[in-house]
């Protein structure tokens, strides 16, 4: 999308804060009738700049043994290509939940999901590190989500030590 207005980035802000609003809903607060609404957010879809729509779990409450865990890799660049390849051979991972190219000591950082560490632990060990250009890898599991896409999480619950042994 080459030219985006400053009414597309308010629909944009709108939808990130929560993406169940009606498109009449979101015309009401910017004074658009729910059509043109309905007609920017297909364009800025079929732009690519608008990919989907995500609901936010709070998984922890549920208990179901979900693990999630943050992976940092020391990528070897390809030439003419950098770290696109790799990186798209990588998301094509069922675990991964997102990629990102990222400054600071390592090159990309991974968020990724399965049943047990030991899940993780061979995902890493089996898909990842042996992977061409991966020269290290860091994995950090992820202990408690206090905030995730601008929600805030358990806030007034009891405190409890999270017990974590390796």
């Amino acid at each position: 999308m080459n030219h985006m207005t400053a009414k597309d980035f308010q629909i944009l802000m709108l939808l990130e804060e929560n993406a169940q609003l009606t498109h009449g809903e979101i015309g009401l607060t910017m004074g658009m009738e729910a059509e043109a609404v309905a007609a920017r957010i297909k364009a800025l879809e079929e732009s690519g700049v608008l990919r989907g729509t995500t609901t936010i779990i709070e998984w922890d409450k549920i208990g179901n043994g979900r693990i999630t865990a943050i992976i940092e890799l020391k990528v070897s660049p390809e030439r003419d290509y950098g770290y696109d390849r790799i990186a798209e051979r990588i998301s094509r991972f069922k675990e991964v939940r997102s990629l990102k190219l990222v400054t600071g000591v390592y090159d990309l950082q991974i968020l990724v999901t399965g049943r047990s560490m030991q899940e993780i632990s061979r995902f890493v060990a089996e898909r990842i590190a042996p992977m061409d250009r991966i020269r290290e890898t860091a994995t950090h599991l992820i202990m408690k989500t206090y905030k995730e896409g601008g929600c805030i999480f358990s806030a007034h619950e009891e405190h409890e030590r999270i017990p974590f042994s390796l």
